[in-house]
């Protein structure tokens, strides 16, 4: 397989101290192309999970935002700073610290669907403006709350009385920072993020990553060879199979009634396309059109 003709999925796992776009810039390099995106940006203190999109994969990105994922956080307890976490400056320091208890009791009430107010240092735009370099202005404007989803907190005890560590199971676009700062504040001495692994995004665990400098040892061959098939993004979605007529008209724009392939799915449903032999080539969405429900391509992967 040649440079050009590369695409897939790379799971990387991220170290401190480099952003995300870092990341993509050193996988650009590795990889010899400039179709290279990611599915979620990790903050620069972040460790862990990010998903880099290599060639025609890159197209995935808008599909795999709303992804859940699973989060371990160090929680620091009695202390409040502008970004949420301790790379910021220190607004409050308490040294009433609760009892172990008195946490692991609040935890059931963040669960399930919640409001949170995303924070100012984040890349969220308002305005055309992201929210962080108008924090860095010194700048400060209203935001909205938004409903975000826990499906599973957990808390654990350090050697430290002010710290533990957090699993969290979460939708996507929640920010931990911000739960953790949310939890100080329910527990009223205020707390931060101290440090922050993703361990699973879009299904791909930790085990699965490579760290830069292990793609930086590897030849050519290899770094192709550890890149997931595109498919798997998709591995929930209903598949439909094509026969090479329907295939044809498919790849053409058209609508595929599904009376004639004898297939039965709601309007909405979104599915993969596959070509007669089960290969992948488009996510495509069910709609209802002039004649009936049909399928329609939406984004071709394969060409």
């Amino acid at each position: 397989m040649s440079q050009e003709e590369l695409s897939g999925v790379l799971i990387v796992n991220k170290h401190a101290g480099v952003t995300s776009h870092d990341i993509v810039n050193k996988v650009r390099r590795l990889y010899n192309t400039r179709r290279v995106g990611h599915t979620g940006t990790l903050d620069p203190m972040a460790t862990g999970v990010l998903v880099v999109l290599i060639g025609r994969a890159a197209k995935a990105c808008e599909y795999l935002s709303a992804d859940s994922k699973r989060y371990r956080a160090t929680l620091r307890l009695g202390l409040t700073t502008d970004t949420e976490d301790i790379t910021g400056t220190v607004l409050t320091v308490s040294h009433a610290i609760p009892s172990a208890s008195e946490l692991y009791g609040l935890l059931p009430r963040f669960c399930g669907k919640i409001q949170q107010i995303p924070p100012m240092y984040s890349a969220l735009k308002v305005g055309g403006q992201k929210l962080v370099d108008l924090a860095r202005r010194g700048e400060t404007v209203e935001r909205q709350a938004r409903e975000i989803e826990i499906f599973d907190l957990r808390a654990e005890q350090t050697d430290t009385s002010t710290d533990y560590i957090l699993d969290v199971h979460c939708s996507g676009g929640t920010y931990i920072r911000t739960l953790c700062a949310d939890l100080g504040a329910a527990l009223g001495c205020g707390g931060v993020m101290a440090s922050l692994e993703r361990t699973e995004t879009c299904g791909f665990p930790l085990s699965l990553a490579h760290t830069v400098e292990e793609l930086e040892s590897m030849d050519e061959n290899r770094r192709a060879s550890v890149l997931i098939q595109t498919e798997q993004l998709f591995s929930d979605l209903t598949p439909i199979h094509l026969p090479a007529f329907f295939e044809k008209l498919c790849r053409d724009g058209c609508e595929i009634y599904l009376q004639k392939l004898g297939i039965d799915l709601p309007s909405g449903t979104r599915v993969r396309l596959c070509n007669a032999k089960g290969v992948f080539f488009a996510i495509g969405a069910v709609g209802e059109y002039k004649n009936g429900i049909a399928v329609k391509a939406v984004k071709t992967f394969v060409l």
